[in-house]
């Protein structure tokens, strides 16, 4: 089973590269985190937000594996807390299915994103930086699978 961060930006300052590949090297071959960065779309060309936004989108679903479960990240989304994504993620295991962890751009992700994803997920009802939600997000799914398997990495 993968699990892809799939996130829209590129060319992403150091110690982002570095954090997010800290905590996908740490998960086993089971549930190996993998990132798929798709381009954004240029802010110089004059179009509106709703069109960048758009043409993003169409990035995204060109990228996704045919039968992966969508999950969108969304300050609107669903909060679980670490036992229950911990939860989720073994149910996922069990599944396997690949999953698909959607991260939008500057502006977010287009409804067509969010309507075609079996699930909303918030991390926070914070507004993340889109590049740090994939560091947060990769290190989230490490504390869970650590918790799935008693490893003394989460504690409460």
């Amino acid at each position: 089973m993968k699990l892809m961060i799939v996130s829209v930006g590129h060319k992403m300052p150091d110690w982002i590269t570095a954090g997010f590949n800290e905590y996908a090297k740490r998960m086993p071959r089971e549930a190996q985190i993998v990132l798929m960065e798709i381009k954004p779309e240029p802010r110089t060309t004059g179009k509106t937000t709703a069109q960048i936004m758009e043409a993003e989108a169409q990035r995204i679903f060109s990228a996704l594996p045919q039968n992966c479960l969508r999950i969108a990240l969304d300050e609107r989304g669903a909060q679980p807390t670490t036992k229950q994504l911990s939860a989720q993620l073994e149910d996922w295991m069990q599944g396997g299915r690949d999953v698909a962890f959607i991260v939008g751009g500057a502006d977010g992700l287009h409804d067509t994103v969010k309507q075609a994803a079996q699930q909303l997920l918030a991390l926070s009802t914070l507004t993340l930086p889109h590049a740090f939600v994939r560091v947060l997000l990769a290190e989230q799914l490490y504390r869970a699978h650590s918790l799935m398997h008693n490893h003394p990495y989460h504690r409460e």
